[in-house]
């Protein structure tokens, strides 16, 4: 029997949470009863990460082409947000997670935004589980605007390096992920940590972000374990 804890000891993981509204249409039901469903998928595999002493768990939960979506889906998505902090606080800090947002500030409610930045200060030294959302993210933007702060710091050409270009990303200070885990099937990255991902595993399941549960997450976890990683070698 597989030792999980071990295999996701000190392992970054980041997961493209696919297929809410798909899930929901399946059901009869609207839109937003998936994204209420998938948010609660989100505490169940945080809460098992930090079981299993995972050092990272990035979640993308709302991209910088998700804008384009219906007014009154975009209400719901964000009310949903904000009403997700506030009341998984006291599970955050219950299990000792320091919590984190990437992604552009700009577009989302101020009211939403201090709330973000209260967990963020709250649980900042926490030691156990990193869960960062991604949130108003697009992995080109963060290129572009990491780019713009070299510019801004007048940062000589020939000190700019792999090295210098990832301490000024929005992820700056994190490791890059090991596994990538997408649901819903689908099989591209949707501008998600195109520069943090270039060694990651990748694995991806027909189900719904709502249907997947912790068996299927050992899953994924088991098939890692079963890879040899070779960083760029043939």
């Amino acid at each position: 029997m597989w030792n999980f804890c071990l295999i996701a000891r000190r392992m970054h993981i980041a997961i493209i949470m696919d297929g809410n509204g798909r899930w929901a249409s399946r059901l009869g039901l609207p839109r937003h009863a998936g994204h209420q469903a998938g948010a609660e998928r989100v505490r169940e595999i945080a809460e098992e990460c930090a079981k299993r002493n995972v050092e990272q768990l990035t979640l993308y939960c709302f991209s910088s082409e998700n804008w384009k979506r219906p007014q009154s889906e975009l209400d719901a998505l964000m009310s949903l947000f904000k009403e997700y902090l506030f009341k998984e606080r006291e599970t955050i800090t219950k299990n000792h997670i320091r919590f984190s947002v990437i992604g552009r500030r700009d577009g989302i409610a101020g009211d939403i935004l201090a709330e973000i930045d209260y967990l963020t200060k709250l649980t900042q030294h926490n030691q156990g589980l990193h869960l960062c959302l991604a949130v108003n993210y697009g992995s080109r933007s963060e290129i572009v605007d990491a780019v713009r702060k070299i510019v801004e710091k007048g940062i000589p050409s020939e000190q700019i390096d792999e090295q210098c270009l990832s301490e000024h990303l929005y992820t700056s200070g994190m490791s890059d992920p090991d596994l990538l885990i997408r649901t819903a099937g689908e099989l591209r990255l949707s501008n998600y940590l195109l520069w943090q991902l270039s060694y990651a595993e990748i694995w991806v399941t027909e189900k719904c972000w709502p249907d997947f549960d912790v068996a299927t997450f050992d899953q994924a976890l088991q098939d890692f374990a079963q890879r040899k990683r070779k960083f760029g070698g043939l």
